[in-house]
């Protein structure tokens, strides 16, 4: 078990979309539009989770592989990009308690990174938005990596740049793959609840040390 309430860690490890972003509706809207105007009328339900853990390249990779779209990767990219910029800057908001809960381990002293499949040209502005840039000390994205999220390598690179023991570390993830990838590295994890992943639910409880639907229980 982890104390989250009156936190027994030293720092703490948070993915963004679908964890602290409430951010998830966006992607399923813009991935549903480009699947569209590329001919495939209905998205396959796992579709959303196999991509959730990949980064922008990796996800264009597969999606064209997988639907057959007769675009580029870097197309592709470019497509979802312009408008993923100008939401993360201007429209992304944070979950419920999510703000509260930072700054709570924030001013207690708690370390606290990124760890995010998403571009630091998405994440920064994000940040920037909600007003909780400042509280974090280090961050880690998947493309700095050569594995994916179900493995620790993300999360190994994010503790070493905020200077922190992985035995003191907790890792925040929403996604199934994630919590193994995180598990599998020694660091404790909490999952939070997001609708896009909720057909894991059962999954992701079994496997975390924690499980949260709101970081409003943590106030």
């Amino acid at each position: 078990m982890i104390d989250l309430i009156n936190p027994d860690f030293k720092a703490a490890i948070f993915d963004l979309d679908g964890t602290v972003f409430d951010s998830m509706g966006f992607w399923n809207r813009i991935d549903e539009r480009f699947l569209a105007h590329n001919g495939v009328d209905i998205v396959p339900e796992d579709y959303l989770l196999a991509i959730a853990h990949l980064g922008a390249e990796e996800t264009a990779l597969y999606t064209k592989e997988r639907f057959g779209i007769n675009k580029s990767p870097e197309e592709m990219m470019s497509e979802w990009n312009a408008d993923a910029v100008n939401f993360y800057t201007n429209e992304v908001t944070l979950k419920k308690g999510a703000y509260e809960y930072l700054k709570k381990l924030h001013n207690a002293g708690i370390k606290l990174a990124v760890a995010t499949a998403s571009s630091e040209e998405l994440f920064i502005p994000g940040l920037r938005r909600c007003g909780i840039e400042n509280m974090f000390s280090a961050y880690a994205a998947v493309n700095e990596c050569s594995r994916r999220k179900d493995h620790p390598d993300v999360y190994e690179l994010a503790c070493r740049r905020m200077g922190a023991d992985i035995c003191d570390t907790v890792v925040f993830e929403d996604i199934y793959a994630a919590i193994c990838g995180a598990a599998d590295g020694g660091f404790r994890t909490v999952g939070v609840y997001d609708s896009t992943s909720a057909r894991d639910e059962q999954l992701i409880r079994q496997k975390a040390d924690m499980y949260i639907t709101s970081f409003e229980q943590l106030l």
